[in-house]
């Protein structure tokens, strides 16, 4: 890459304005064309320093974001992965959630790195962030990671738990029904209805919702459907023992979820 052209897009992505961010974002783009993937460590370099930006404090910026985060996961698989999940361990929530979702939109390459940085890493936050990133893949090679998530849903830990929790739930977007055994099934619907007893609103919340997805997308059979449905009038308190969730996101989601049953 000739220097004037990585001067310019580096003065590009280093300005607060979302006009020349974007420019400095397509000029990257055309110089990965020429340069191809593994070249352009530099430019990914630039571009993941996007990855910082606040989108509460400049909401006008998250359309740049979004850009960013589509560019990047269009670079090569091989060395961009490694390098993203290192970098997911690097402490600022605001990158590792971009980070999060470039991975997920790399899709089904990612899904076996991803399990393996999960397994061999102590740190938590990391596997809680991998766990949300395997959520944000679609593809059916997803289905390889649908154990790890299930024992995560049972974890001590409250946002590991919390997150495997939802994660089960985006999984059954992504898969065919019949895909699971009928054994994981129901430790899927056992898992999930264990944590609608969680001390912890968000928990039940997101039980509620991944068992409605679960519905949704043909991975219940019918008796569990209409046990699920005792349940939810249960949670919403329109059953003869008139003891609802207290919680109004549980209700929420028990509402929607219903529809489903």
């Amino acid at each position: 890459m000739a220097d004037d052209s990585y001067r310019k897009i580096r003065m590009l992505l280093a300005s607060p304005d979302p006009v020349k961010l974007r420019a400095g974002l397509q000029l990257a783009a055309i110089e990965i064309v020429k340069l191809g993937s593994r070249e352009a460590r530099p430019l990914f370099e630039m571009i993941s320093a996007l990855f910082y930006i606040d989108s509460l404090d400049r909401p006008e910026l998250v359309p740049v974001l979004d850009e960013a985060v589509n560019l990047a996961a269009g670079l090569g698989r091989s060395w961009i992965i490694p390098v993203l999940l290192e970098d997911l361990n690097a402490g600022d929530i605001k990158a590792q959630w971009a980070i999060a979702h470039v991975l997920g939109r790399i899709g089904a390459d990612a899904v076996a790195p991803m399990m393996g940085k999960y397994v061999s890493t102590r740190d938590q936050m990391l596997r809680i962030f991998i766990l949300y990133a395997l959520g944000k893949i679609k593809s059916a090679e997803v289905v390889k990671a649908a154990p790890m998530v299930l024992e995560a849903a049972g974890s001590p830990d409250l946002e590991e738990r919390d997150t495997a929790t939802r994660t089960l739930g985006k999984l059954m977007e992504s898969i065919q029904p019949g895909r699971f055994s009928e054994e994981l099934n129901r430790q899927f619907v056992e898992r999930l209805r264990a944590n609608l007893a969680d001390a912890n609103a968000g928990v039940r919340a997101k039980a509620i919702r991944s068992l409605g997805k679960m519905a949704r997308y043909g991975h219940l059979a019918a008796s569990d459907c209409g046990q699920l449905k005792v349940v939810c009038r249960h949670i919403l308190g329109t059953d003869d023992e008139n003891d609802w969730d207290r919680a109004y996101i549980v209700r929420k989601e028990a509402e929607e979820a219903l529809t489903y049953f």
